[in-house]
């Protein structure tokens, strides 16, 4: 068992909590002595105790001393809501510590690292420093931007259709793909749909799993205010609900709107709904990840923006046709090729009868 070997055992505790910790990171780790694990953890919720913390009071301060501590983020330097983490390391008399990702937040940064370093504690970086990268690229983007990541996600028939040409769209894909679907809600902050989604289906928006799961906020994008008064997302009461308008909504229905339990207008400086303005607000308001499950027009608004950092698509086994049938993305597109949005593919797999393409712009 090398380096490797516990630190895949540390991003995979870190990846099972996966939207629990917003607006903090996922991190995992683990205490290894004389080649044995000894204790482990992962940072559960923010507020409460760090990755790091769990690990060692698994391990007892006994086994801890002279150990090997693998963590998936550089340990925290400074108080925040908890203690600082490098300071455990140190009192508890660590050997050596291994680090996945290096914590971009200014707060850190490098801090956390020098400080074992000056305390005498052997410090190795940059193992699983991808796979690290890759289960905190939220958390990296918001500190960076400080917007939240998008996360586009679309279903279509093999032909690019994501309704009848009547506007039926129940259902393209199959079950699996759908409560695949509530798995990513569950893990993001807040989902959003355009008043036309809302008006074609009357969506909830919730977290539907089997074992229940974490609603996230419901946005809506509605620069006029026309959302109907009766419809589930003002009235269900099962997760808050912001309606982002533009800079002129009717007083009236604002007044009716805001009246509602958990539900908020956020006007725009705008006339429009402006994404960078959204995505900006957002940021403001601490929302660090973001599902956009809207309709055509939704989404190019985002593809226009270039707000996308992450694309979901599900393809049934299904031919719709016709020319009027809607799909993924609406409007008039680029004219040239050299203006696209190119692609990376990250995953591909099968879920149900339908196939998953996970990808993120090209760099």
């Amino acid at each position: 068992m090398n380096d490797k070997y516990f630190m895949d055992f540390a991003i995979d505790l870190a990846s099972k909590v996966a939207g629990q910790t917003s607006p903090n990171p996922v991190v995992g780790a683990v205490v290894v002595k004389n080649g044995e694990i000894v204790g482990f953890g992962a940072h559960l919720r923010a507020g409460e105790h760090h990755a790091e913390v769990n690990a060692i009071q698994m391990a007892g301060l006994e086994k801890t001393e002279g150990s090997t501590v693998y963590v998936t983020l550089e340990p925290c330097s400074h108080y925040g809501k908890t203690p600082p983490c490098s300071d455990l390391l140190i009192r508890s008399k660590v050997k050596k510590a291994v680090i996945a990702s290096v914590d971009p937040n200014p707060l850190v940064a490098g801090k956390g690292i020098e400080k074992l370093r000056s305390a005498g504690i052997d410090v190795e970086t940059g193992i699983c420093q991808e796979e690290a990268n890759l289960l905190n690229e939220v958390f990296f983007h918001f500190i960076k931007t400080k917007t939240p990541f998008v996360t586009l996600k679309t279903a279509a028939s093999l032909d690019g259709k994501t309704a009848t040409s009547s506007g039926e769209s129940k259902w393209i894909t199959g079950k699996d793909a759908r409560l695949d679907v509530h798995q990513y809600r569950h893990k993001h902050d807040a989902i959003l749909v355009g008043i036309g989604t809302v008006f074609a289906d009357n969506p909830s928006l919730t977290t539907r799993l089997p074992n229940g799961g974490k609603n996230p906020i419901r946005i809506v994008l509605d620069t006029q205010l026309q959302i109907p008064i009766d419809c589930k997302l003002l009235t269900d009461q099962q997760a808050l609900t912001w309606i982002i308008t533009g800079c002129n909504p009717p007083a009236n229905k604002t007044k009716m709107v805001q009246g509602l339990k958990g539900v908020k207008v956020l006007p725009l400086a705008t006339e429009k709904v402006d994404i960078e303005k959204v995505l900006h607000l957002l940021g403001e308001l601490g929302i660090t990840s973001l599902f956009v499950e809207g309709g055509a027009t939704v989404n190019e608004s985002f593809l226009k923006a270039h707000a996308i950092n992450k694309v979901i698509t599900y393809i049934a086994p299904k031919l719709i046709g016709g020319k009027n049938a809607p799909t993924i993305i609406g409007g008039d597109g680029y004219a040239a090729m050299s203006e696209i949005m190119e692609l990376e593919v990250r995953e591909f797999s099968r879920v149900g009868d339908d196939l998953k393409i996970v990808s993120v712009p090209k760099k």
